[in-house]
């Protein structure tokens, strides 16, 4: 029976940070992959599982830099190579992984791209935000299955946005070849495939105690995702001051990186998310499905109207099917699919 995307009364709430959320949870002995573990919201989840006795694994394109940058947050984290738009990179880190008998607990999938200014594509010809912020994940997760069904109880949380709202994924032309580009819209596809990939992962997962999330984070303007958009544009917005100082204003949905990260690790470890998954998650909290009123403009909205909601077709079990033989077709991989 599929869990109802519907709030869960969790008594956590949008100020939550991942202090509150890791009070009293023990994770000594198991073992979590969190991408772009090295910078940001994925820093923040990294390192509060680690301090509840997770061994971590952050894979990075940059291993020296991803290195510094945790050895200066404290260290503690083991890094590895791997490049998400890069397959071969990707097959020889699960296989690595996977050949050295451990269980994975936990695969966070943090990292991302957003909002390229121009059309660009990986070396497969696939638009590069869909690539790196789906597919790249989507071939982790299936070549690491082994190790999440070693661990007979798994969690899989795929880091999705408010953005998913931007599009659902166009399936006749994902790849924007008959249409023209728009960073946005492509940010928002990606965003949307992230939901449906955490729907039809539980579906296939859960037989093999292996379970899976998606969640907004909330508006953080303190990390690297935010990159292309420029910091005028983020003026502009409202997610920075004058001196593109990152605002915190919980009302506007606007949050530090440890009220960000919260979800992340809510999603990771909560016991009230046991025998649950394949939903969408804010706040620390299950959220509920939209009005069915169309996709609002994100980049102009007033925030303190806007709920913390998904579209409806970003949980929608036939668009997941559908999500999921694309990915497979293009990626090559699959798993087997439950009867």
């Amino acid at each position: 029976m599929s869990t109802v995307q519907a709030p869960i009364g969790s008594g956590f709430s949008r100020a939550s940070t991942t202090a509150d959320i890791i009070k009293g949870v023990d994770l000594v002995g198991k073992v979590a992959i969190v991408t772009g573990g090295y910078s940001g919201l994925g820093l923040e989840t990294a390192r509060t599982l680690a301090s509840a006795g997770a061994r971590i694994i952050v894979p990075a394109r940059d291993v020296e830099r991803a290195r510094r940058t945790i050895a200066e947050a404290g260290g503690g984290m083991q890094v590895l190579s791997m490049d998400l738009a890069d397959p071969r990179s990707i097959d020889d880190f699960a296989r690595d992984f996977v050949e050295t008998g451990l269980p994975l607990h936990l695969l966070i999938n943090n990292a991302g791209i957003m909002a390229l200014p121009e059309l660009k594509r990986d070396a497969q010809g696939n638009e590069l935000q869909f690539s790196t912020n789906h597919l790249g994940h989507f071939r982790l997760a299936l070549r690491l299955w082994p190790a999440l069904k070693r661990a007979g109880g798994a969690r899989v949380v795929s880091v999705s946005s408010a953005g998913h709202r931007f599009s659902p994924v166009v399936f006749d032309d994902i790849n924007f070849e008959r249409r023209d580009y728009d960073a946005f819209k492509a940010y928002g596809q990606s965003k949307t495939a992230n939901i449906l990939f955490a729907v039809g992962l539980d579906r296939r997962g859960k037989d093999d105690g292996i379970r899976a999330f998606a969640l907004h984070p909330g508006g953080i303007a303190g990390t690297n995702l935010g990159t292309h958009v420029g910091v005028e544009m983020l003026k502009k917005t409202g997610f920075v001051d004058e001196n593109g100082r990152p605002i915190v204003d919980l009302a506007r949905d606007l949050k530090s990186v440890p009220q960000g990260a919260a979800t992340h690790v809510w999603c990771a470890v909560s016991p009230q998310l046991d025998g649950k998954g394949g939903v969408f998650c804010a706040d620390s909290d299950i959220t509920p499905v939209l009005p069915r009123d169309g996709s609002p403009d994100l980049a102009t909205e007033d925030r303190t109207k806007r709920g913390t909601g998904v579209q409806a077709y970003a949980i929608d079990p036939d668009a997941a099917e559908e999500l999921w033989r694309e990915s497979e077709e293009i990626t090559n991989v699959s798993v087997q699919r439950p009867s």
